[in-house]
């Protein structure tokens, strides 16, 4: 049985990807994903003064700004014992959960849904109407995603000036604070979300939708009316399951997630937490299991993992053998996890996603329609969130710390991003940074081989895939994409620049 191996590059944005499996008879036995940029960042912030990073890290991706600001200036309050008042965390909760939303949107509507366009889809039941809602810049769907996703991020310019590369968060607050008409502005912009999602996405309305808890519960209100099957959700449905979706790109069985809004001063929200998958058990998130590997990446080697606290980011490029990528393996204890509005709303214990998990496992489509489930539980939260920002408008938005000189100490910010689980830990010495480790929601997901051998996440999803086509293969970037890729922001395919050769 011969093998080979198909090499296909990608990118988009910022950040490179390369799929690299090794195939018998079509079908992938070995796979890597190797990342092929190298940005550096964590080493650009050594010597800084803290401060800096306010400016630096929001820089990382220009999708996810406002989630590295927001994990940056936590890290920097934990360490400084710095209690923002609420004024100022509902504002910040909301600004993140307005980034997350209009990445949902467009990841669903503008990356994943234009495979079905794809032309080996061309003869299926299903293409006219995938043509017609999905077809990029032209389906009806992908032009409204496109106007409702530049509308909602207007609220992150309303509190925080610009968007992206925003700086208004700060140690003790927000720059800006709430009043009237930013409030009214900001209503206005989610109840157009809102009629957008109800319209085209639901065909029915939200809070109806939101309180479906079951698979059986769900598919009976799909079947129930054309709306609902001729909308974007529905469609989106209908056609990943009628060409398998739900049956592909199983990885990890553990999730991870750091929870929705960061720190709830009104309760609601999702949990962080763990989800044990072969115990069927969620945990309490302990920071402190969390550690990176670089067995298999191009870093200076040492040996097992190592907490982000004492972690290092020194490229190595041309040592040792078995190398393959710029991407970390993090890991929870010893464990392959999985992030992002699956694991999110799984370890919150949604009833609908906890009961589809159970019953299918995760997939690519229950993935992909997590996050429009997401998508849907933040508008709501949007909403309630203003409520309670109304509520504590004359309340102070911002607290001097009267920090002058940092103390020496580590501190670190969890955020749930919109790819997931976002982590920035920080040391502070003489100072001055120390060290600075981030680890994004997709090097949980696209992480190569640990110390122990184990394959990362996005690479066992792809184990015992068989391709339709190898010169083609859509089912991957159905697999891929279900997780909204991002080295570091999103990756994308760019065509069919690929190699092929025997291994050896």
């Amino acid at each position: 049985m011969a093998r080979r191996t198909v090499e296909i590059d990608l990118n988009r944005v910022e950040g490179d990807l390369e799929i690299q499996v090794d195939l018998e008879d079509d079908v992938i036995v070995d796979a890597r994903c190797i990342g092929t940029l190298y940005r550096g960042f964590e080493q650009i912030l050594i010597g800084r003064a803290p401060r800096d990073a306010l400016v630096i890290t929001p820089r990382v991706c220009g999708i996810c700004g406002t989630a590295h600001l927001y994990a940056t200036v936590r890290a920097l309050e934990r360490i400084g014992g710095i209690r923002p008042p609420r004024h100022a965390t509902h504002i910040r909760d909301l600004c993140l959960m307005a980034e997350n939303l209009q990445s949902d949107l467009r990841q669903t509507f503008l990356f994943f849904t234009p495979d079905f366009c794809h032309p080996s889809y061309a003869g299926h039941p299903l293409a006219d109407d995938a043509a017609r809602s999905f077809a990029p810049f032209q389906g009806d769907v992908a032009r409204g995603c496109l106007e409702t996703s530049r509308k909602v991020l207007r609220i992150v310019a309303i509190f925080g000036g610009q968007w992206p590369h925003s700086s208004y968060m700060v140690p003790g607050g927000v720059t800006l604070p709430a009043n009237a008409g930013r409030l009214l502005d900001a209503r206005y912009l989610v109840a157009e979300t809102r009629a957008w999602l109800e319209r085209s996405v639901l065909g029915d309305n939200l809070d109806t939708w939101l309180a479906l808890d079951s698979g059986p519960a769900f598919f009976e209100w799909l079947e129930s009316s054309a709306a609902h099957r001729d909308a974007g959700l529905g469609l989106l449905c209908r056609f990943s399951r009628s060409i398998g979706l739900q049956s592909l790109g199983r990885g990890t069985p553990h999730l991870i997630s750091f929870g929705m809004r960061p720190d709830p001063v009104d309760g609601g929200g999702f949990p962080a937490g763990f989800y044990d998958g072969d115990a069927d058990r969620v945990e309490p998130l302990d920071q402190m299991r969390i550690n990176e590997h670089v067995s298999h990446s191009w870093f200076m080697p040492y040996p097992g993992g190592r907490h982000p606290w004492s972690g290092e980011t020194i490229p190595d490029h041309m040592s040792g053998q078995g190398r393959y990528t710029w991407a970390k393996a993090p890991r929870y204890g010893d464990k392959v996890a999985q992030t992002g509005p699956l694991a999110e709303l799984r370890i919150g214990a949604e009833p609908l996603i906890t009961d589809l998990l159970a019953a299918e496992g995760d997939n690519t489509w229950l993935r992909q329609f997590a996050r429009l489930r997401r998508a849907a539980w933040t508008v709501r939260a949007m909403a309630e969130e203003l409520d309670a920002l109304q509520r504590c408008m004359d309340e102070p938005h911002f607290v001097d710390p009267g920090i002058q000189d940092w103390p020496d100490g580590e501190g670190c910010g969890l955020v749930e991003a919109a790819r997931g689980a976002l982590g920035h830990w920080l040391r502070i010495g003489n100072g001055v940074i120390q060290g600075y480790q981030i680890v994004t929601p997709t090097a949980w997901n696209a992480s190569p081989r640990d110390s122990a051998g184990q394959p990362g996440h996005w690479e066992r999803s792809l184990i015992g895939l068989r391709l339709e086509d190898p010169e083609d293969p859509v089912q991957i970037g159905h697999v891929i994409r279900s997780h909204d890729p991002c080295l570091v922001c999103t990756v994308h395919f760019i065509g069919r620049s690929r190699k092929t050769y025997p291994c050896v």
